[in-house]
């Protein structure tokens, strides 16, 4: 995986003007807020010691380039990116982590037309891929696929409903994409995901799943866009085909929820509509030699980010240290990998890239999640590293 993690790529296109706010492990500290250049690598703790709190400064962009002539040095961004790898890395060196810390982890599901008929196919084959090709050309053909131009929770889209009712077709799934509400849920625990470098895990019991290429928001306590990732959702398609209710099981794994490089900081190089407007690209390399291309296009998202965000949070519920949410994504990966119909899944060994060019790239591997490190750093953990650092 480290020949995976080259600086040009990791970094964003525009790195020389990019605010990218990192974590870094440092042997004998424990996780250092840091503030992430093209060439060096910085303390950032002296403005705030987590990343929660960063996010809550009142200009959180100033406050860091006020801050960024004085900050320690903790080593050189192409020294701390080549000690990332998880294969081949020093304990005694500082390595990065995922960008955020205490935030919630969210996630928004089914918020593109083609992973909402994906997400209907997997109902519907009850989470056999065997049985997902006959089942996609059934439901298309009553469905049809062109189901973008409808505004979720619109009128139209309540008309579109009372037809498919009376079709037998029906889904929850097309309930939450083009229905009022968003499907919002948790994706993992606060501190729990793994950044670029990181073995990401699949259940070894799954036969269907996937990568999920994102962009995830960081969002403060008051609900403000402070900035972006990229993120991989790993999904297990089986689970979750064989009942909703299985969606914990199906998403929150140990290291099964990817997020990074850097969470690149809203400022007037970068901001909201930037999002928007993002393409990711996605590319999995398997051991055996596979390869897969894919992508997803935020210009093509069913609901706004900034709705996704106020559904997520507002009068109903709160998050006093934040949130990041995955805003979802349009691939659903159908390219055979084991036999015609079969579709793709992974197989441990798999190298998954995401990246956009204004966040770069994020790069993990694929194992088990019985296999992958053991999630052993908690928030009673991060409590005693601030307070022996002086930072509580």
């Amino acid at each position: 995986m480290k020949k995976s993690l080259m600086l040009r790529s990791t970094l964003p296109m525009d790195a020389p003007q990019a605010l990218l706010i990192g974590r870094v492990w440092v042997e004998g500290s424990g996780p250092v807020l840091a503030l992430v250049s093209a060439e060096e690598v910085f303390d950032l703790s002296s403005v705030a010691p987590t990343a929660s709190q960063l996010l809550e400064l009142h200009d959180v962009a100033q406050a860091v380039r006020a801050a960024s002539a004085s900050l320690p040095r903790l080593g050189s961004t192409a020294e701390v990116l080549a000690n990332t790898a998880e294969d081949a890395r020093d304990p005694g060196l500082p390595w990065l982590l995922a960008p955020c810390d205490l935030q919630a982890l969210k996630a928004a599901g089914v918020t593109f037309v083609a992973s909402m008929l994906e997400r209907v196919i997997e109902e519907q084959a009850r989470g056999d891929a065997s049985k997902a090709e006959a089942v996609r050309k059934a439901v298309i053909g009553v469905m049809g696929d062109n189901l973008g131009s409808i505004k979720p929770g619109s009128a139209e889209a309540a008309r579109l409903k009372e037809v498919l009712v009376a079709q037998g077709v029906w889904s929850q799934y097309l309930e939450v994409g083009i229905g009022p509400d968003a499907e919002i849920f948790t994706k993992s625990q606060p501190l729990s995901a793994v950044g670029t470098g990181a073995e990401v895990g699949i259940h070894p019991q799954s036969r269907w799943n996937n990568p999920e290429p994102e962009i995830v928001l960081a969002v403060n306590s008051r609900g403000e866009v402070r900035g972006a990732a990229l993120g991989n959702d790993v999904n297990l398609r089986d689970f979750e085909g064989r009942s909703a209710l299985l969606l914990g099981k199906a998403k929150d794994n140990n290291a099964s929820c990817a997020i990074g490089p850097f969470i690149r900081l809203f400022d007037k190089h970068f901001d909201i509509d930037d999002v928007r407007r993002s393409d990711l690209n996605m590319t999995v390399v398997g051991p055996e030699g596979f390869e897969m291309e894919g992508g997803s296009s935020l210009r093509k998202i069913s609901r706004d980010p900034l709705d996704l965000v106020a559904q997520a949070m507002g009068p109903n519920h709160q998050y006093p240290d934040g949130f990041m949410l995955f805003l979802g994504t349009m691939f659903a990966p159908t390219q055979d990998r084991h036999g015609p119909g079969q579709g793709f899944t992974h197989v441990v060994g798999d190298v998954v890239s995401v990246s956009t060019p204004q966040l770069g790239t994020l790069v993990n591997r694929v194992t088990t999640s019985d296999l992958a490190a053991p999630w052993t750093f908690g928030i009673a953990a991060l409590m005693r590293s601030l307070a022996r650092r002086g930072l509580l």
